[in-house]
């Protein structure tokens, strides 16, 4: 990676844009560069609204607008309630992006799973992810036109021995797109975009980070790098235009060639 600095084109001129959990880490920089793109953005958050308001100030910086919404994505009325005031607010929806997920990061090893861990990871990642297509896509339906884009994870490729029940639940997000995009066809899309490790604040102040795993990951990927989570936002967002038109129930992995899935 020679230049960290992502070329910006007005792929979403005109166009509507919810990011979940997009008040840290990798939402937040999806929900600034669907701006920057020319979206109207719906911030969600469900605790963190100082940064969720961060997240649109960025966003109004980048010539743009949008809005705050929070629900707890656990739950279906939470879901509906939060729909309602995104078609109140912009009419309609064109692109939703469910990047929120539970990453077990504080676990460090299978051995360390507690039912409290386990639960936690299902209901956000496994059950909020199907809640959020299923009603959003619906309505998508009902308009005759939308984009989903699940964020998913590269782990799924090797598993996890750290937290079994993260590599389980993002396994998971592979059902619920492959279903819904066969479902959904041919009005909504619906696919899932699968980053490796970012640099993201969450992941710099983990230990092991600091004590060596970050060397030894470059190390074994080809691009030699561990990029900044905006670097990799734009290739999230592509699922979501027109150039990707006849992809539907795909898995698109961006993770500088660490993982090398194929035929």
């Amino acid at each position: 990676m020679t230049d960290s600095t992502p070329q910006i084109f007005p792929r979403f001129a005109g166009k509507t844009v919810l990011v979940t959990g997009a008040g840290t880490g990798f939402g937040a920089e999806i929900a600034v560069r669907a701006a920057q793109e020319g979206a109207k953005v719906a911030v969600h958050y469900r605790s963190s609204k100082a940064g969720a308001e961060a997240t649109l100030e960025r966003i109004r910086e980048a010539g743009s607008d949008g809005i705050l919404v929070q629900a707890d994505i656990g739950s279906w009325d939470e879901i509906k309630r939060m729909a309602d005031e995104v078609w109140v607010a912009f009419g309609t929806l064109d692109v939703l992006v469910n990047n929120v997920g539970d990453v077990s990061s504080e676990q460090m090893n299978w051995d360390e799973l507690t039912q409290e861990a386990l639960d936690a990871v299902i209901d956000i990642d496994v059950k909020g992810t199907l809640l959020m297509t299923h009603e959003f896509g619906e309505r998508m339906l009902k308009q005759g036109h939308g984009n989903i884009v699940q964020v998913g994870s590269t782990v799924i490729v090797r598993g996890s021995a750290r937290a079994p029940q993260y590599a389980a639940a993002k396994y998971a997000i592979l059902g619920i797109t492959k279903s819904y995009a066969k479902a959904f066809a041919p009005a909504v899309r619906v696919n899932t975009f699968a980053p490796g490790f970012m640099e993201t604040e969450r992941l710099l102040n983990r230990e092991d980070w600091k004590s060596g795993r970050r060397e030894v990951l470059i190390s074994q990927t080809p691009m030699g790098v561990i990029p900044p989570p905006e670097f990799v936002t734009g290739a999230c967002l592509w699922l979501a235009t027109d150039e990707a038109a006849h992809l539907t129930g795909g898995y698109m992995l961006a993770d500088g060639g660490f993982n090398m899935v194929g035929a």
